[in-house]
């Protein structure tokens, strides 16, 4: 059986959750090919990731999120793979939203597929963190004319295949405005889709501050005025 799904995770200091991730993915999606970029982690990370059927790669030194990203998006090209999904490492996406989105993209209805917390489900998501990802998304739809409800999430699919000029150029987190903007530049046809995230104790300890998801936004500009 032809294996055409790629799972692509970047990974970074993530020891304590990675190994629990890639378990429950390998037993909720056995027939899809998992591939895991370390981004030069200084923990146990890559260690913790070694996994048996599991594609390990390494960044030796840390390139960001974007760069982890790429790495795994060409490597699932060369096995041949049509359909990405870029999903977090800390254990907040839910493996179970995968099929729908898979299927949105085998049935031709579009060719990105993305995650949206508000229509779906944020568990336990703080108060002002919600506040700011809607003001986020009425920023990102300002500067690139895409409406979207949610941005910044790391969980969505993509139809690689159809879009060999889909190219990750900002390596650190602004890749997440890229996207976006790669969304208008190549005409893809996208639909957003409810998926359930949830928010651990651990995850929000890890994630981005308010200041972090401004300056996404700000690297996102000045790379695009550099070009």
């Amino acid at each position: 059986m032809k294996r055409d799904v790629a799972i692509v995770i970047p990974l970074y200091n993530e020891e304590k959750v990675i190994k629990e991730t890639l378990q429950n993915l390998k037993a909720k999606r056995p027939n899809d090919v998992i591939i895991v970029v370390d981004d030069g982690s200084s923990d146990n990370s890559y260690q913790e990731a070694c996994i048996p059927g599991v594609y390990l790669l390494r960044h030796i030194v840390n390139l960001g999120q974007g760069a982890a990203l790429q790495t795994g998006i060409d490597y699932a090209k060369k096995l041949g793979c049509k359909y990405v999904v870029t999903f977090d490492s800390d254990g907040q996406h839910c493996a179970d939203d995968i099929e729908k989105f898979i299927e949105v993209l085998r049935k031709n209805e579009a060719d990105i597929v993305l995650c949206s917390r508000f229509l779906g489900k944020a568990e336990n998501i703080p108060r002002h963190k919600k506040y700011f990802l809607k003001v986020a998304a009425q920023v990102e739809r300002f500067l690139t004319g895409i409406n979207l409800t949610d941005v910044h999430n790391g969980f969505r699919a993509i139809n690689v295949a159809k879009f060999p000029n889909f190219v990750i150029t900002q390596n650190r987190m602004s890749h997440a405005s890229e996207i976006i903007d790669l969304i208008k530049r190549l005409h893809m046809r996208y639909k957003e889709m409810p998926c359930t995230i949830k928010y651990s104790e651990y995850s929000l300890s890890k994630g981005q501050s308010m200041m972090n998801s401004i300056n996404i936004v700000i690297e996102f500009i000045l790379g695009k005025a550099i070009k």
